[in-house]
């Protein structure tokens, strides 16, 4: 279901580039040219997950319709074209997203940015440490204000705590001066835990004096705030911050994923598999290693064209998906793929990997205007103590022995030796 905007403006052209971001962004949107309407539209329906509003509008000059929406508690970004320091002291005064200023192309650039961070901030999960109350509950406003996920903690000792707690925290806000543990103690100690692409950590204080921003900085601070802050800069910070952790994030899925199906990729698999199968070893969990292949692949293209192959390599990362949730999956290369699983015992194992096998040997994958029916020959190994380089060797010298015994089959590696 799409969210709706609420768009505040008496420039038809600006209202058409507003409105055009929004929809670009999914937002249904709603119209006002005067206070009047706004009135009108909201003394009936207030179901709003944001707004835009101009600062000057026909029948309210002075911002009066900043103050209209924000009482039904609708988050509002400020547009304006009248921007000096009375004016921007009394927006900032009220307890909005943001403010604009209608200056250049810019300006709806930034609007797009913020539009989207209201959507996608609730995924972000920041903890503010400070042992003042006050100060805390300041922050935290701030960042709810932007639809953050936010926790708190009163020192730095009590922070590392939450962080074990919350592993999917991408930000620490902490004050230096705090009692039991200091704010660039506490970031000392986060760092020898979480690199800058994990976590980002900016530091605050409100000692007057400058040495304490470069002590933060060299201590693996990403950042710096000296209180009192004003939300403008405070935001710009956060979200800059924010923005790069979820850019690195996108980099290494991209780096990690085959761009076809979306499973793992090569490296990304390697990678993974050493440090389950470790785990699988120490705790004497059965696990097996197998390595899938289409039959006869190459025909698919040849009878239906490369588009729907590529589309029944996708099909088949569904149904691999589906029998293998729990486990390890990664397409290696063409079509070929790799699994690793872990179970009860060998047989159980088996019986995963051939209920996978009979399943897409009966069913018919819709590619386009068409439905393909393919087979997959399967090369496992179970319980290896080789590392795993070798264990891929074994099983795929074990898919070559199922290909040539007639294909659509599982050999297990050394069974016939």
């Amino acid at each position: 279901m799409s969210q709706r905007l609420l768009v505040v403006e008496d420039s038809k052209p600006i209202a058409t580039v507003i409105k055009q971001i929004a929809q670009s962004l999914n937002y249904e949107v709603v119209l006002a040219t005067t206070l009047a309407q706004v009135e009108e539209i909201l003394s009936g329906d207030t179901d709003f997950f944001a707004a835009t509003v101009d600062y000057a509008l026909p029948d309210a000059l002075d911002g009066e319709a900043i103050a209209c929406v924000l009482s039904y508690g609708i988050q509002s970004v400020v547009m304006t074209g009248k921007m000096d320091d009375a004016t921007r002291q009394k927006i900032l005064a009220q307890p909005v997203i943001d403010y604009i200023p209608k200056e250049n192309s810019q300006a709806f650039l930034y609007l797009k940015r913020v539009l989207h961070g209201q959507q996608t901030n609730s995924n972000n999960v920041i903890l503010v440490v400070d042992d003042s109350s006050a100060a805390r509950n300041h922050i935290v406003e701030l960042l709810k204000r932007r639809n953050f996920s936010v926790h708190t903690a009163n020192n730095g000792v009590q922070a590392l705590e939450k962080l074990k707690q919350h592993k999917n925290v991408k930000m620490v806000i902490t004050d230096l001066e705090m009692p039991e543990m200091d704010g660039i103690t506490l970031t000392n100690e986060i760092r020898k835990k979480y690199s800058r692409e994990q976590l980002a950590v900016i530091g605050i204080s409100g000692a007057a004096s400058g040495i304490h921003s470069a002590r933060f900085i060299k201590n693996g601070a990403d950042d710096f705030l000296r209180k009192p802050f004003c939300p403008e800069e405070f935001y710009c910070r956060i979200t800059q911050n924010i923005e790069s952790l979820n850019n690195i994030a996108q980099i290494q899925q991209a780096a990690n994923t085959d761009f076809l199906t979306e499973l793992s990729n090569r490296r990304a698999f390697f990678r993974n598999a050493n440090q389950r199968i470790a785990e699988y070893t120490k705790r004497k969990v059965p696990y097996c290693l197998a390595a899938l292949d289409i039959d006869y692949f190459k025909k698919v293209n040849d009878n239906y064209g490369y588009d729907a192959g590529d589309q029944v390599l996708k099909v088949l990362a569904l149904y691999m998906r589906k029998h293998f949730g729990a486990g390890l999956i990664a397409r290696m290369g063409g079509e070929e793929f790799a699994v690793l699983l872990h179970g009860l015992d060998s047989d159980q194992l088996y019986n995963k990997l051939d209920d996978f096998r009979r399943d897409i040997a009966v069913s018919a994958l819709p590619a386009g205007d068409t439905q393909i029916s393919i087979t997959i020959s399967i090369g496992v190994v179970f319980d290896s103590k080789d590392e795993l380089s070798k264990q891929m060797n074994e099983a795929d010298n074990a898919l070559y022995l199922a290909k040539d015994h007639g294909r659509n089959q599982i050999v297990i590696s050394g069974a016939e030796e």
